[in-house]
């Protein structure tokens, strides 16, 4: 008798679970840093610098985290970013942390997340902040996830989320 012939058909692809969105970002990464020197007054003048940073996933599936150095800008910088998931809103809150000030504000308290989530391709990710004294509404986006070279960007509103000015833009390579 001769052996059964098995064909083995393609499953559907699940959908992600929105707690792994992040998952692209995990390892070590080479940052190409482009920045508005001044935020919010109409300059038009960039510095382009690059970065390290690796991200790694934070136990239990709660969220992810990364470090960032830059390369001969603002010698002795260092940020973090932490990033948790809420199974309940399936939203992700971001958090910026770094050795300017420590992430926390005036009170010494964590300084406001930017919350969202991935759309279409897109994540975008939206808070409130302070900006020179000043109420800002702050967005964060990603974008080219998928792509091997994915891109942040950030932008401040001052007027209330009628227009953005984005002031710092983020490309994402492998290193070498």
């Amino acid at each position: 008798m001769a052996a059964p012939r098995f064909i083995t058909l393609p499953s559907p692809a699940a959908d992600p679970s929105p707690a792994r969105d992040f998952d692209f970002l995990m390892g070590p990464w080479r940052i190409r840093n482009t920045r508005l020197v001044q935020r919010l007054t109409g300059c038009n003048d960039w510095e382009v610098f690059d970065a390290t940073g690796t991200a790694l996933p934070l136990p239990g599936g709660i969220g992810n985290c990364d470090d960032f150095t830059p390369l001969g800008w603002k010698t002795g910088f260092v940020g973090m970013a932490l990033r948790v998931f809420s199974p309940a809103t399936e939203r992700w809150s971001i958090y910026w942390l770094d050795n300017a000030t420590g992430g926390l504000d005036a009170a010494g308290e964590l300084m406001p997340p930017v919350v969202g989530g991935f759309r279409n391709g897109v994540g975008i990710f939206e808070g409130h902040d302070t900006f020179e004294g000043r109420p800002v509404h702050v967005r964060f986006e990603w974008s080219q996830m998928h792509t091997g070279a994915p891109r942040w960007q950030q932008a401040f509103s001052d007027d209330g989320g009628v227009t953005w000015e984005v002031n710092w833009v983020m490309e994402f390579s492998r290193p070498v």
